[in-house]
């Protein structure tokens, strides 16, 4: 079925209530994007928890989908009184029906990690037979091994192999960092995640992949101490979380942090030196990877509240 896409250009300080008000209006779906995108002036945003900074960027390219069977006058006057007066400059076009299934499957290929470790799409044949190939299609989890954060995860865990340790992925997403520990010797695996879409991921990746991983919501989880705790997640996060996630490491255990910007790195390695002998591992497109040692002699108390 084709679509008619309606596009115009939205400031900071309108574009969430015109989203809003054109998906009640009965739009099928608005995508806002930076209107910079692909200059010099595109601006990364990343929408943490107790962030000041707003989502959207100064001015947005703002698209929302329409029934084509609607027409595109009337398409102009519901999206007109959606938003309380004249549509501002403004395109609508038609977006031709498509195999979506197969135009999505198209922008995922097998993608190398480092030596012997590959990602690839169910539907992709391995490249190199021989190396560790962790099976991950993409859906609603994050985590397909395309981001610049899981990619500094598996070559930790690849550079570290987590033989016969067992490991905690705080924050599983798709599962793949706790499935690469385990196809690497880690026993027990588990992974966690506040999202109940996320855990039902996980597992169904686990066992795509014949990897023995338990995943869970946060309350749910049984172990508490680990030798490895591996957290991608996002640096605001990661510093509330500090206690929690140190009250899981015993004592000569290993605590790998990601998600976090080059910019943030040591508000996050203040937050966890009370625990940890912690720094950069290494570094890719502007993100870093923080790895902390605790003591072999001890593991400290941790009151967790």
């Amino acid at each position: 079925m084709p679509f008619l896409a309606l596009r115009f250009d939205a400031d900071a300080d309108a574009v969430e209530h015109w989203a809003d008000a054109l998906i009640d209006a009965g739009a099928l779906s608005v995508d806002v994007a930076d209107l910079a995108a692909g200059t010099a002036g595109e601006q990364e945003v990343f929408d943490e928890p107790g962030a000041a900074r707003a989502w959207h960027w100064a001015r947005n390219r703002v698209t929302a989908l329409f029934a084509a069977g609607l027409g595109p006058d009337q398409v102009r006057a519901i999206a007109a009184q959606a938003l309380g007066g004249p549509l501002p400059p403004h395109v609508i076009e038609l977006v031709p029906d498509a195999d979506w299934v197969r135009a999505t499957q198209a922008q995922f290929h097998p993608t190398r990690i480092c030596d012997k470790l590959w990602i690839l799409p169910s539907w992709c044949r391995p490249v190199d037979e021989d190396a560790i190939n962790l099976r991950i299609d993409p859906g609603l989890a994050f985590g397909t091994g395309t981001h610049p954060t899981t990619r500094l995860c598996l070559r930790w865990l690849m550079t570290h192999p987590p033989r016969a340790a067992s490991l905690l992925d705080y924050g599983c997403g798709s599962g793949i960092l706790a499935i690469a520990a385990a196809k690497l010797g880690a026993a027990p695996v588990a992974g966690v995640d506040v999202d109940p879409d996320a855990v039902a991921a996980s597992r169904d990746n686990a066992a795509a992949n014949g990897v023995a991983a338990a995943f869970c919501l946060p309350d749910e989880l049984t172990r508490s101490c680990f030798d490895v705790v591996v957290a991608n997640i996002l640096a605001g996060p990661i510093e509330l979380l500090a206690p929690l996630l140190a009250s899981y490491v015993g004592a000569g255990g290993r605590m790998v942090l990601c998600g976090i910007l080059e910019a943030q790195a040591e508000a996050v390695i203040a937050a966890y030196a009370r625990w940890f002998n912690i720094g950069v591992w290494e570094r890719e497109e502007g993100w870093v990877a923080l790895v902390g040692a605790r003591s072999a002699n001890e593991r400290a108390s941790v009151a967790v509240t």
